[in-house]
């Protein structure tokens, strides 16, 4: 089962620069995407459904913003659009797919970048969201959350470690809480169980030449149960193309899909 993650930065510009031609030849049985920047009347259909995939999108109410989507190979047994909570809802954060026993969620987490009040939502919406995956880690499931969780865990997950240290995304409370997610045991990061190497980013600046020397940040994640640990085979973060400021995060679970 291979399961890929990538946020768009806008699916119609990811499409212009090549994203639909290269996504087929992925054999990926789901395809998580985030930042779709569009509204499915926005859509031609033909083009932003794969052919081969069911297709389910959870825009945000603002145009232009935020939103999820889900391919599927498989129709699901149910697809969750939204988690439950208006404000983060509105800004299409999260939609789930449900086949058996597994769960696959495409999540958005906020960004802290444009400032106080947005790093505030942040932080509002990291604490709604620890109690709850507790709770879904206790349900049986076997559960990926993949997306972008616009937090670089520990130093290794970014270039410029120490100059980042009170810039959102390397915060000392960001970082803190992903380690409480991740150290109870109950959720892991997929990608660090089979890839502990140094240079391994998922997204980059725009400025600097960042892409060009590899200076990025690894804010993308496949988050998983620990039901899945023994399932994890193999991972790879695509960059022969550029789709986008973030780059395909692709993991091969041995799963029957």
């Amino acid at each position: 089962m291979r399961i890929i993650t990538l946020n768009a930065n806008g699916i119609r510009s990811a499409e212009r620069k090549g994203f639909f031609a290269w996504l087929p030849q992925q054999n990926a049985e789901v395809v998580c995407i985030q930042e779709t920047k569009a509204q499915l009347h926005q859509l031609d259909t033909d083009v932003f459904c794969p052919q081969g995939y069911h297709c389910f999108y959870h825009d945000a109410e603002k145009k232009g913003y935020s939103g999820v989507a889900l391919y599927c190979k498989k129709p699901p047994d149910d697809i969750i659009s939204g988690i439950g909570w208006p404000d983060f809802d509105a800004e299409g954060r999260f939609i789930e797919a449900r086949f058996g026993p597994l769960s696959v969620i495409s999540l958005y987490l906020p960004s802290g970048t444009s400032g106080e009040e947005r790093q505030a939502i942040k932080f509002a919406a990291m604490d709604r969201l620890l109690p709850y995956l507790m709770q879904r880690a206790d349900e049986g499931r076997d559960i990926v959350i993949a997306g972008d969780w616009n937090i670089a865990h520990k130093e290794i997950d970014l270039k410029n470690w120490r100059s980042n240290q009170k810039n959102s995304g390397f915060l000392p409370e960001e970082r803190a809480w992903l380690s409480q997610l991740l150290e109870t045991g109950l959720w892991l990061d997929a990608f660090r169980l089979v890839n502990q190497e140094p240079g391994q980013y998922t997204w980059w600046s725009n400025r600097s030449q960042a892409w060009a020397n590899n200076v990025g940040w690894r804010i993308d994640y496949q988050i998983v149960t620990a039901s899945l640990k023994d399932k994890i085979k193999t991972t790879s973060i695509y960059k022969d193309q550029r789709f986008s400021d973030h780059a395909p995060l692709l993991l091969d679970y041995d799963y029957p899909f």
